[in-house]
């Protein structure tokens, strides 16, 4: 899938399920980067592993705070994940949305909205590709980190972007 395609069948209506303040350019060249970063917008299920949509999420547990689990029980996001599973009409249950976000981009392109927005830390300026490496590395805490890719990667989100 494109980085057109992606925005508008998954962060764009994602992005209009969420409060207008979330809708900025900067979340969105995150989410592409990340997404980029990730799975290349091409695998919905980890290649060997447990991570699930374009973002790779997994469930993670109730004590580790991780995945799904983190944005599910994080104060900050908890009701509007509560929100968007209800517009997509996805049990509010971990396990449930773990499922789902195989499948359903703009459930997926929505939780990886929120768990940006549980960072205590404004998102990165469009341009500062240093700042978004930080910031992905910070809250998605990657098991096999390739900084010789995000560079581009986020050179691509903010041409699709701005």
């Amino acid at each position: 899938m494109n980085l057109s395609e992606i925005m508008k069948s998954g962060i764009e209506p994602a992005m209009a399920l969420l409060p207008k303040k979330m809708d900025t350019p900067e979340a969105k060249v995150m989410l592409l980067s990340i997404g980029m970063q990730e799975s290349r917008f091409q695998y919905r299920r980890q290649v060997g592993g447990p991570a699930r949509s374009f973002w790779q999420f997994e469930e993670g547990t109730q004590k580790s705070r991780g995945g799904v689990w983190g944005v599910y029980l994080h104060p900050a996001s908890s009701g509007l994940l509560m929100n968007l599973c209800t517009a997509r009409s996805v049990v509010f249950i971990p396990d449930d949305i773990y499922k789902a976000i195989e499948t359903d981009d703009v459930l997926a392109a929505g939780i990886a909205r929120l768990m940006l927005y549980t960072d205590p830390k404004p998102l990165p300026a469009v341009d500062d590709t240093s700042g978004g490496w930080a910031t992905y590395l910070r809250i998605w805490r990657p098991g096999k980190p390739h900084p010789e890719t995000w560079s581009s990667f986020h050179t691509q989100a903010q041409q699709e972007v701005v």
